[in-house]
């Protein structure tokens, strides 16, 4: 679970929620069902139509990676890639087919696997590289799906309310409903600065953030397997590696 994301609804939840109490307003006042059906029905039809069908379902499986992803540990991906080394190092590369078994993350797998089996450097980083663009594509689909919920919600929050005031003004001959009215046509441009400035966006930004960190452990992985595969020191590869970590971020004796 992303805490930071749960911590992050929660509390602009809450704060919406202090602002109405505080401001003296009733919850009531604030909903409005024509007003969600045209932004939240309007946000889905405009990306429908923007996607095909399939790639609009994965939706809700872009919405569950926000919430429930889980950080390359690059640190650790160093440490198995340093070992891995040592090993080739020592025993030879084809020593390393006996640690197949033992490396759980499958993009290094990947890469050992081709280096044990001969494949030439060159057929091996090709291969990897075209996995990690594939991984690239794949997530900049996830996150431009959020991206044009975010970009069409409000703008179906402006229709809603141009064809609010539209309903208020053609009723002008009952002075007690405009209040009323221009209240509620204001309903769907909040609807629908809300659904893009509390949710879609800040997903598309966390999406975004969550690829750059998988491709940049992709890019570790890649430099590091074609160093092993060259036949580089244990310890060079390491700081090799270790110059995509910020300092702080690197084991204390590699700082």
């Amino acid at each position: 679970m992303d805490i930071a994301t749960l911590i992050g609804l929660v509390l602009v939840t809450v704060l919406l929620i202090m602002s109405v109490i505080m401001g003296g307003g009733t919850f009531s006042s604030f909903y409005d069902t024509a007003s969600v059906l045209v932004v939240i029905g309007g946000a889905i039809a405009a990306t429908l139509i923007s996607f095909p069908l399939k790639d609009f379902f994965g939706i809700f499986k872009v919405i569950l990676k926000v919430f429930l992803n889980k950080a390359e540990n690059v640190n650790k991906i160093i440490e198995q890639i340093v070992s891995l080394a040592e090993v080739a190092r020592k025993d030879g590369l084809l020593a390393l087919e006996s640690k197949l078994a033992d490396i759980d993350h499958k993009f290094i797998k990947l890469g050992i696997q081709m280096a044990v089996d001969g494949s030439p450097p060159e057929v091996i980083e090709d291969i990897m590289r075209t996995e990690l663009d594939s991984s690239a594509v794949r997530h900049s689909q996830g996150k431009l799906l959020m991206d044009t919920v975010g970009r069409y919600a409000p703008a179906y929050g402006m229709i809603g309310t141009l064809m609010g005031l539209i309903m208020m003004l053609a009723n002008m001959s009952d002075p007690s409903s405009i209040g009323k009215g221009m209240a509620v046509a204001l309903i769907t441009t909040l609807y629908g600065a809300i659904v893009s400035n509390a949710m879609a966006l800040p997903f598309a930004d966390k999406l975004n953030l969550l690829n750059k960190k998988e491709l940049t452990a992709m890019e570790i992985v890649i430099r590091g397997i074609m160093a092993i595969q060259a036949g580089e020191n244990p310890r060079v590869i390491r700081q090799k590696l270790n110059s995509f970590l910020a300092p702080k971020a690197r084991p204390k004796e590699d700082r």
